[in-house]
């Protein structure tokens, strides 16, 4: 990923989304096409329409299938909101760190001694 919203492809992945694309169109020595979940859907127009014609791509391609890592849900809310105290009371060490060595300095506020 560049960055939180775009994805720099790779060449790997210029070669599936073409291989895709050519199976989906029927070309010959292209192979079956198949829907994936999380990555391609071939949309009916009824479905098209049903959505009234936005053609934003998770309304239809939906999400990859998570693996089951075997924790339950309530005991993983628990492991992570634990998780998360934790980091915050680091959070908090940290800031009145930085603060000290600020004001140990003279830099506070912007002020410069």
């Amino acid at each position: 990923m560049v960055d939180r919203t775009r994805r720099e492809l790779s060449i790997e992945d210029i070669k599936k989304i073409a291989d895709t694309y050519h199976a989906w169109r029927g070309e010959k020595d292209a192979g079956e096409y198949a829907d994936v979940p999380g990555f391609c859907k071939s949309a009916s127009l009824d479905d098209i329409r049903k959505h009234g014609h936005v053609l934003t791509p998770g309304r239809y391609v939906g999400a990859e299938r998570q693996e089951d890592d075997g924790e339950g849900f309530e005991d993983k809310m628990r492991r992570l909101t634990a998780q998360w105290r934790e980091q915050q009371i680091e959070a908090r060490r940290l800031d009145a760190a930085i603060e000290a060595n600020l004001r140990h300095l003279g830099f506070l506020n912007g002020e410069k001694p």
